[in-house]
Formats: C-alpha cells, sequence, structure tokens
C-alpha cells in the first residue's frame, strides 16, 4: 500500500484550486462533451417518441420519490395489492434536503434543483475521479478515467435527478482526501456521502481501513503522528466523523418506525431490497437459460460479472491504495449480492469507479490519434443507448 502520510506531506507542494482546475480542465471539457452528447440523443429519441426528455430526467421512478421527500417530508407510502410496502423513509436524505434548500432560496421547483445538483454533482465526480486517477497513476490516466465513467452504457443516469452523481462526487473527494492525508476532510465528506445512499458504507470502511492501517505503520515506525496535531488526533477525528451520516439516519429511521436500530431493513423489505449474498441475482441469471433468447441475456450477465471480478483483479495486481481496493470491493459486492431489482444493477455500480482505472491505463497507453475514435465511438454508442433505454424501461 501506498503510505498515506508521506503523500499527505507531499500535498504541501501540490498546486491550489486554480491551478487543479486547469490540470483538470481537459478531463472536465471531455466529460461535459460525452455528457452533452447523451443529453442531445435523449432530447431527440424522445421527441421522435413524443415524450419529455426533461421528464425523464426529472419526474420518474426515484426521482418523484426524492422530489416527495423534499416537498412532504418522510411519511409517505404506498401499500401495494401484493401486500408490499413502499416507504420513502427507503431513501436517504441529502438529495432531498438541497433540493428543499434550492426551491427555497431560487424559483426552481424541487425536480429543477434536482436535475441542476446533478449536473453540478456530476462534474464534481468528473473532477473527484481525476484527482484520485491522476494522484495514483498520471494524468493522461486521470483523463482517460473520466472519460470512461462518462461513456459507461448508463452513464445517462449521472445526468438524471438521481443521488449517484452526488454520491460519487462525495465518495471520490473523500478518497482523495485519504490519499492526500486529510483526515478531517476524508471523514466528513464519508459521513455526507453516508447521508446519501445505503452504500455510503463502502466509504466509512474505506477511511477506516486506511486510518488503521496508518496507525499500525506510525506505531511501526515510532512516527509522531499528523503533521499539525497531536499524535494521530486527527485521523481518530476523520474515523469518528466517517460513520455519523449513514448511522445517524438508520438509527433515526428506526426510532420513527419504533423498530429500533434494524428498523431500515424493515423498510428495504417493503422494496424486496436486502442483502442475500447474491443468491437471488443467481436465480435470475439461471432462470434466463429456460428460452434461447434468455439465455443469450443470462450469457451476457454471467460475462458482465466475469469483467467486474477480473477489473477487480487486475486493480489489486496494480497495487492501487487500499481504501480505493475496499471501496471499489464493497460498491461491487452490495451491488451484485443485493436482492433488489436486478435492472438497477448497472446503475447501483456507477460509483465503483477505480475499476475503470486498469482500463483507463491502457486507453492512455495509446496515441491520442488512436484513442480518440475510441472514446468518440463509444461515447455515440453510449449516447444512443442510454435515449433508447430511457424511453423504454429506463434506471428504476
Amino acid at each position: 500500500m501506498t503510505d498515506l502520510e508521506t503523500r499527505g506531506a507531499a500535498r504541501r507542494g501540490a498546486p491550489g484550486p486554480s491551478g487543479a482546475l486547469r490540470r483538470a480542465a481537459p478531463a472536465l471539457l471531455g466529460y461535459a462533451a460525452v455528457r452533452a452528447l447523451g443529453l442531445l440523443a435523449l432530447a431527440l429519441w424522445s421527441a421522435a417518441r413524443d415524450k419529455s426528455a426533461y421528464t425523464l430526467l426529472t419526474a420518474r421512478w426515484d426521482s418523484l420519490w426524492y422530489t416527495r421527500v423534499a416537498e412532504l417530508g418522510y411519511g409517505y407510502e404506498v401499500r401495494l395489492p401484493s401486500g408490499d410496502v413502499h416507504s420513502n423513509l427507503a431513501f436517504f436524505p441529502l438529495l432531498p434536503w438541497l433540493e428543499r434548500l434550492g426551491a427555497a432560496v431560487t424559483p426552481l421547483s424541487y425536480a429543477d434543483t434536482g436535475f441542476v445538483v446533478s449536473l453540478l454533482a456530476s462534474l464534481a465526480a468528473a473532477w473527484g475521479i481525476f484527482a484520485v486517477a491522476e494522484h495514483v497513476h498520471d494524468r493522461r490516466v486521470g483523463v482517460c478515467a473520466v472519460l470512461l465513467w462518462a461513456v459507461l452504457p448508463v452513464g445517462v443516469v449521472q445526468s438524471m435527478a438521481y443521488s449517484e452523481s452526488l454520491f460519487t462526487a462525495l465518495a471520490a473527494w473523500s478518497l482523495y482526501a485519504v490519499l492526500t492525508g486529510r483526515w478531517v476532510t476524508a471523514g466528513a465528506l464519508a459521513a455526507l456521502a453516508g447521508l446519501t445512499r445505503p452504500v455510503g458504507l463502502a466509504v466509512t470502511a474505506a477511511v477506516w481501513a486506511a486510518a488503521v492501517i496508518a496507525f499500525a505503520r506510525s506505531r511501526s515506525e515510532g512516527g509522531a503522528g499528523d503533521a499539525g496535531g497531536t499524535p494521530g488526533a486527527r485521523r481518530v477525528l476523520g474515523m469518528l466523523l466517517a460513520p455519523l451520516g449513514a448511522a445517524g439516519y438508520v438509527l433515526w429511521v428506526g426510532h420513527r418506525t419504533g423498530k429500533g436500530p434494524l428498523g431500515y431493513l424493515d423498510v428495504q423489505a417493503g422494496w424486496r431490497n436486502g442483502f442475500d449474498g447474491g443468491a437471488a441475482f443467481a436465480r435470475f441469471v439461471a432462470a434466463q437459460f429456460t428460452s434461447f433468447p434468455g439465455a443469450l441475456a443470462g450469457v451476457g450477465l454471467i460475462v458482465g460479472v466475469a469483467l467486474l471480478v477480473w477489473l477487480y483483479v487486475v486493480c489489486v495486481r496494480q497495487r492501487q491504495p487500499l481504501p480505493l481496493l475496499v471501496y471499489a470491493g464493497l460498491v461491487t459486492v452490495l451491488a451484485l449480492c443485493a436482492s433488489s431489482y436486478f435492472g438497477s444493477k448497472p446503475r447501483l455500480l456507477l460509483p465503483a469507479f477505480p475499476l475503470l482505472f486498469p482500463p483507463a491505463v491502457g486507453l492512455a497507453r495509446l496515441r491520442t490519434a488512436r484513442s480518440a475514435p475510441v472514446v468518440c465511438g463509444v461515447a455515440v454508442v453510449a449516447a444512443v443507448y442510454g435515449a433508447f433505454w430511457l424511453n423504454g424501461s429506463g434506471p428504476p
């Protein structure tokens, strides 16, 4: 593992915010161009089908649940004929809080604010991914990692009034803070990530793993601890801050429902969400092989899972820092081993951006004359697929 304390000390020679922005500018411009292409394709496809692209982005599926929380607060639920209860307590509060704040201080509606938050958060996420990739590898790899994140087939979710972009931004910058020894910042951002999505657990685990290793290394080397503070004080504070967001909300839900600390699990069970170690997903994949067209989908799912496992193995072989391995591993496991709606799994994997670093390294080795057509071609395919997907089944 990279010595985080050494890297943290090295940050004193790093460029300021304006210099960092200039370094990230190619990545951010490329990201914005890809997302603009995706939105254009969505607008054209939606118009051809007499649908509103803006409605698809801001007022369907989870977007509606977030705006209801922002407008009405918690307590809204839908009881289905099957007996399932869909409660808005399943949705973590940071995005609705921001929507409520935006609607209070601007003429924007809750849905409008959610869209603006997602657009800004997606740029912040792209910058954070660049910062982490540049820190671990180099600037060119950072640009390639951002472009690969932009051209993912479900990349259109990054522009929706969903929480994926906000969560990825907070996670990426928390991980960058860990890698550069900014423990308090890392813990605070991890706490905010924990207020955004349940998978905030992965960010907290990354902060804790890095802090424990740093403590052990400091003791073995007889180090004094953090610069500018008492020994280890900032690391301890970062560790204490990291779980507060997720733990606070889960405990509040338990108190609200009267079912104790595990009350949030009952809320998720009402949505048929839970963690079963991947058993439900395995049954779903197996069921695809009962017919010939379905068998092709089953093969595709198996190949996709194998690709994720292979990418993670390559991340380990490339000696990614431990916080990235812990984070990406937990995000992947929680996405694949949850019993939630299986069509949601691709978007649940969006925050696992460290898995993109190995292909980014390979792409960065190519000459620009060869890599640019590849990225542009994939961007076009992703834009068309995103428009088709959102006008069809979409990301529930």
